[in-house]
């Protein structure tokens, strides 16, 4: 049988130190003949080529472990082995389920040309921007800072000492391919030979970047006399989103649409606080929309990445975790502010998603899915009538007309189903066809997941799911998310410190500030949901560490990495919210909930600093922080304190916490438990001291800043306690 070439046999590539050579050998026969995660060179069953990347653990990283390319993964070594043959280094970002990631893969990483000429003349490295966003943040500020723009895969070239001195996204192989004039090949020449010959020329370059880049990620410190933003900016950003707003879509009237880019849940809140009809309007359109469009997987759950269109019809089809994760809190909350129906549904229809097909044995979840199946994007999840017909029979006819599938199709001769006329009843009625729909679709070949588990994503859905179950009423959802946050701190905390990342049976990567925020959230969520004051100890201990080795304590907010971590070329403090919230907006609001429970002030003063640092930020670019908009609404609020205490033995009462579930009540925190265990709580939070039963009842207590309602067993006065409402 013929045995892969290793490093050594690479086209081009340079002998690797033996045992290196050994270890690609015993990792590939673990694996055994057949292994082939993508690539097209065969031969006997086995991949032709395989590099260092066959050694990580990393989806993405495997993907190209059998790339003719002699990649090496982030380290130390690449950098050495760039300096020791005076070569500059081409650094690749992406990750497993980024669809432009692989068609470069498979136009130029496959290439054995292409191949050969890095080989030869470049040291290529690899990165997961999912295991390692520092990486990403700094060299993806740097093809922003060059292009005015950004995106995946990111391919930077830098000098052996890691500084950048060019780069871009997605590059056709050759010149003229897709319109482009030139090619990656081309590129690649032209910049060895400026290397080469100009070598002073790209050191201005990456001396000059680096600057740009430190100036950019690095913090900046707040002017001495710089007070806390009042609810300035909150108006600032509504008045910009309805000047954007689609009127007929939802969402901004650009495409792509993304659905972070108008933000329902600083809609609800300022609707909620001034009375802002339209606000409402925009949310819960935007909601609706999204849900019929194609951008929801209709047959099975969950939303897709993002719609190509403004129509919010043809998306990009990969599945990612936080999306999901974020839209479940999302509708819920617009459930809670306006009892619609199918808010609650949709909730429901993610986070069931997630349960069957993103969960892993442990209780965590996997991060995304692929866009791709059998080599085309969309192809598991689209249909045609002909294909509807025979699985439906007599039902197809209604089901196509409610879903707008026509014989002409509205992606590449196939149909994405979409709602253009949402029904609940109907909807209803359709029940039986979609699950048809959805057995048959399990029989087609499935596009990759990505079953790594990553901490600030996990995070996040453990709050969709800790939100949603106070929100809907469904104590499943809260056991959902407790399993995961027991999977987290058993397996992904070594002492008192997070890993980022869990992928067979292995933690590993140094956690980041959102791994912290994300989780101490879904912490908090999960204490609010079920009154369990382990979740509460462990969201305090982590916010300690966060304190300890990720604090600005000059400025104020947190950096991306811990005090220890690897130095980069700057040291990142995230303020920017995008797909993902950045950590400084979650941890902000983090904080002050901790303030409300605990009565300590040292967090509120962290809170306070954070806010005084990206006071500019938030006053001239408000829209760049929409989640610490969020954050902003509680600190200009003043936050209920809410207690609830029931007698021992008997279960939490249900008739008390519906009405706490079905009230859009934002600015609050939530505790309780039965009444002999509220003396040791009280450690943690000392506002449900003295609190007791009323004539042995379930009893809430509502209070602002340790002045308490008259406590109530009567869920009719607890929703008017709850209804009062402090205006901006």
């Amino acid at each position: 049988m013929t045995t892969p070439k290793i490093a050594s046999a690479l086209p081009g590539a340079p002998d690797v130190p033996e045992d290196v050579a050994r270890r690609l050998d015993e990792a590939l026969s673990r694996k055994g003949p057949g292994y082939v995660p993508r690539t097209h060179h065969l031969e006997g069953g086995w991949p032709v080529y395989t590099n260092r990347l066959v050694l990580e653990g990393s989806p993405y990283l495997l993907q190209h472990a059998h790339n003719p390319v002699n990649w090496f993964p982030w380290g130390e070594e690449a950098f050495e082995e760039a300096r020791r043959l005076e070569r500059p280094v081409m650094i690749s970002i992406g990750y497993s389920t980024c669809h432009w990631c692989h068609v470069m893969e498979r136009e130029s990483f496959e290439d054995v040309e292409i191949a050969r000429f890095l080989n030869e003349n470049y040291v290529c490295i690899k990165v997961d921007r999912e295991e390692r966003p520092d990486v990403d943040a700094i060299y993806m500020s740097a093809v922003q800072a060059l292009t005015g723009s950004g995106g995946w895969p990111l391919n930077v070239f830098l000098t052996p000492d890691k500084a950048p001195f060019f780069g871009g996204t997605y590059f056709p192989p050759r010149d003229g391919a897709r319109g482009m004039r030139k090619g990656f090949l081309t590129i690649l020449a032209e910049l060895l030979e400026v290397y080469t010959k100009d070598r002073e020329r790209i050191d201005r370059a990456a001396a000059d970047l680096t600057g740009i880049v430190r100036d950019l990620l690095s913090a900046q410190a707040a002017p001495a006399d710089v007070d806390v933003p009042d609810a300035g900016p909150i108006a600032s950003a509504l008045r910009a989103y309805k000047r954007g707003f689609d009127s007929t879509h939802g969402g901004l009237a650009r495409a792509p649409k993304f659905p972070s880019q108008l933000p329902p849940r600083l809609l609800l809140r300022v609707n909620r606080r001034a009375n802002d009809a339209e606000a409402l309007h925009m949310a819960t359109l935007t909601l609706a929309k999204m849900a019929g469009g194609g951008m929801y997987d209709q047959v099975g759950g969950g939303f897709h990445r993002y719609s190509t269109d403004p129509e919010w019809l043809v998306p990009h089809f990969e599945k990612m975790l936080y999306d999901n994760a974020l839209l479940a809190v999302a509708y819920a909350e617009a459930h809670q502010a306006t009892g619609r129906a199918d808010f609650a549904r949709v909730t429901r229809e993610v986070l069931d998603y997630v349960l069957r097909e993103m969960t892993s044995p442990e209780g965590g979840f996997y991060s995304a899915t692929d866009a791709d199946s059998e080599g085309e994007e969309g192809l598991f999840f689209v249909w045609t009538p002909a294909e509807l017909r025979e699985a439906l029979g007599a039902d197809a006819d209604r089901f196509m007309r409610y879903y707008g599938v026509t014989e002409a199709g509205n992606f590449e001769g196939r149909t994405i189903l979409h709602a253009s006329a949402p029904d609940e009843a109907e909807h209803a009625a359709l029940a039986s066809a979609r699950e048809t729909l959805y057995a048959l679709r399990a029989k087609r070949i499935p596009p990759l997941r990505d079953d790594k588990v990553l901490t600030s994503w996990n995070g996040l859905m453990i709050s969709g799911f800790a939100v949603a179950a106070q929100a809907l009423g469904e104590p499943r959802y809260a056991e959902a998310g407790a399993r995961a946050a027991a999977f987290l701190l058993e397996r992904m905390r070594e002492g008192d410190r997070l890993r980022r990342s869990f992928l067979d049976g292995k933690a590993q990567f140094n956690g980041y500030l959102d791994d912290y925020a994300f989780l101490i959230q879904g912490l908090l969520d999960l204490h609010e949901a079920t009154f369990e004051a382990r979740w509460l100890h462990e969201a305090i201990a982590l916010a300690e560490v966060v304190e300890a080795h990720y604090a600005d304590r000059s400025s104020g907010g947190w950096f991306m990495t811990s005090d220890d971590h690897e130095q980069l070329l700057a040291r990142e403090k995230p303020g920017y919210d995008g797909a993902e919230p950045s950590g400084n907006s979650v941890h902000l609001l983090n904080v002050l909930r901790l303030g409300e429970l605990t009565g300590e002030d040292r967090y509120r003063e962290m809170g306070a600093r954070a806010l005084k640092a990206f006071a500019a930020q938030l006053t001239e670019r408000p829209l760049a922080l929409s989640d610490m908009l969020l954050a902003l609404d509680f600190w200009t609020d003043t936050p209920r304190e809410v207690v609830v205490v029931w007698p021992d033995g008997e279960a939490a009462p249900k008739a008390l916490l519906d009405v706490l579930g079905r009230t859009f009540l934002p600015s609050r925190v939530i505790t309780g438990g039965p009444e002999s265990t509220l003396a040791a709580l009280a450690k943690a939070a000392p506002i449900v001291e003295g609190k007791r039963t009323v004539d042995g009842k379930p009893t809430v207590y509502v209070c602002e800043r340790g002045r308490c309602e008259a406590p109530t067993t009567d869920p009719g006065v607890l929703a008017a306690q709850l209804g009062q409402v402090k205006a901006y």
